[in-house]
């Protein structure tokens, strides 16, 4: 041993147990979202449920559908830290997605939970769109400009 006193057996002891407090038996993970959405999404039923029973289940919707307010999307994402092999970097543990419909009444007219696996078969648009309202006037590209120069000769 390295060290021999009367009490090394006590040390330890003692360095094992705080060794063994800090060992961890759940995974740590972030959320991001609704936990639990797909457990919340079972308490749903279509042509049954309407608008205020699933804002009481699952609160307001994250994001509501570009082409009408009666499409809500509700969002789950949870993180977990990888292996020793792949450097503690965050691993996607589980991504759904629930899209509720509502008819002009307000009642549940489907529902759809998709989780990362239907997510990747989704087919994205290639396309893309020119945003004329960002984009900078004569004057203040001149302006930028000449402040990159002013202060680039800075060291």
């Amino acid at each position: 041993m390295l060290f021999k006193t009367k009490y090394h057996k006590y040390i330890l002891s003692i360095f094992y147990l705080f060794s063994l407090v800090g060992c961890q038996f759940q995974d740590p993970y972030k959320n991001h979202g609704i936990t639990f959405l797909d457990n919340r999404s079972k308490k749903l039923f279509v042509q049954k449920t309407n608008i205020n029973d699933v804002i009481q289940i699952l609160g307001q919707p994250h994001s509501t559908s570009l082409k009408d307010d009666k499409t809500w999307i509700y969002i789950e994402r949870v993180l977990t830290k990888g292996e020793y092999h792949q450097l503690g970097r965050n691993i996607l543990k589980s991504n759904n997605v629930l899209v509720l419909e509502f008819d002009k009444y307000g009642v549940l007219t489907s529902k759809n939970l998709l989780n990362k696996d239907d997510i990747r078969k989704i087919n994205f648009s290639k396309n893309e769109t020119d945003n004329s309202i960002t984009q900078k006037s004569f004057v203040e590209k001149f302006l930028s400009s000449i402040k990159n120069k002013m202060y680039g000769n800075r060291k």
